[in-house]
């Protein structure tokens, strides 16, 4: 039988994942953000999970963050910006709390980018 201990990066993160979906649960008051990344490009999205319903998405695709990314070192400052993106509609929706779900990542880099620029929208963790 195979331990979390063998396995590669992406059945690691996997594992990590489940772990914290154990204790974070989104609702329409606070709903949780799902952070996803790949290597290129960062996407979340808002989700109640008692209705089952995505109320709000961002990716770092859209044309008003992608500009951003042309340069490198940028991807920081794209960070933040979808942070704040996410932050400002969800406030359009009344929403003014959230739970923060990084996905099985480390609050580091990309991550912690988006959280601190959500907070900087008014969302509060």
């Amino acid at each position: 039988m195979a331990t979390h201990r063998n396995l590669d990066r992406k059945s690691k993160r996997d594992w990590r994942r489940v772990r914290i979906r154990k204790r974070v649960e989104g609702s329409a008051e606070a709903p949780r953000l799902c952070v996803f990344k790949s290597r290129r490009y960062l996407y979340v999205q808002a989700v109640d999970d008692a209705a089952g319903v995505t109320l709000a998405s961002a990716s770092s695709l859209e044309p008003a963050v992608k500009s951003g990314l042309k340069t490198s070192g940028k991807h920081l400052t794209v960070a933040q910006k979808l942070g704040l993106l996410i932050s400002e509609r969800l406030k359009a929706k009344g929403v003014e709390r959230a739970v923060f779900d990084r996905g099985g990542y480390t609050f580091h880099g990309r991550v912690k980018a988006l959280a601190e620029g959500a907070r900087e929208g008014g969302l509060k963790f």
